[in-house]
């Protein structure tokens, strides 16, 4: 009860604010369907991007744990890249810097690689944010794993059971209740930085927002518009 009275305070105090403001609240109406419309891309781009996520956090966890030098060093390496560097760049590192790579191939005497490497921008932004939410997801993961005793990976082998079998049925299994609920939280805020692709001209809802609020002059109705529907999607989820 405490926690529905503070909810609906807040949001008479937010009114409040952007009633002093003196918001055209007309002109957000008009172009709230508009804006909303861009959703589907931003939906998408999040899904994929933590599907691929979850997947190479899966494979670097395990990489993490291995006893092998080369697979270890590998996920390593992978995780301490992408977590030392800022999404941003990343973003454009897919979309800008990749067809340069592939010219520089072709040059070297492969042809027609080039046109491999110039990604569209919906699947650059949904392998920039998959890669680097995969980095993070995978300390998840390998803690996740890490945190089951080891008396349980003994139980499997005495029962005969393979590595791969003792994980696949006894490990991960369990380890699933620690991961899920901070994939979750990885999952929200990745609704939150598919904005990103705005960056790109992706029509979604941040790119929507933006192009009519520079058209008519009024970015500060778009902009807050936005981060309302961003903030009740985040409530939702």
């Amino acid at each position: 009860q405490k926690i529905t009275l503070a909810f609906a305070f807040l949001i008479l105090l937010v009114l409040t604010f952007f009633i002093v403001l003196g918001l055209d609240f007309k002109f957000m109406a008009k172009w709230l369907p508009f804006v909303l419309a861009g959703s589907g891309y931003t939906f998408l781009v999040a899904f994929l991007a933590i599907s691929l996520a979850c997947i190479l956090a899966v494979v670097g966890a395990l990489g993490r744990l291995s006893k092998n030098p080369v697979l270890n060093s590998i996920a390593t390496s992978y995780v301490s890249l992408i977590r030392g560097t800022p999404l941003l760049v990343q973003v454009y590192m897919w979309y800008l810097a990749l067809p340069q790579v592939g010219k520089a191939l072709e040059e070297f005497g492969i042809p027609g690689i080039q046109r491999l490497f110039t990604l569209p921008a919906v699947p650059a932004g949904i392998l920039a944010l998959g890669v680097c939410y995969g980095a993070y997801m995978t300390e998840t993961v390998r803690a996740g794993i890490q945190s089951i005793t080891i008396g349980q990976t003994e139980a499997a082998k005495a029962l005969g059971m393979t590595s791969t079998q003792t994980m696949k049925r006894i490990i991960f299994p369990q380890a699933l209740r620690v991961i899920i609920p901070p994939v979750s939280n990885e999952f929200i805020a990745m609704i939150k930085d598919s904005s990103l692709v705005s960056l790109m001209g992706v029509w979604e809802l941040s790119y929507r927002a933006i192009k009519v609020g520079r058209r008519h002059f009024q970015s500060l109705e778009m902009l807050i518009m936005v981060a309302l529907i961003y903030w009740a999607m985040c409530i939702l989820l």
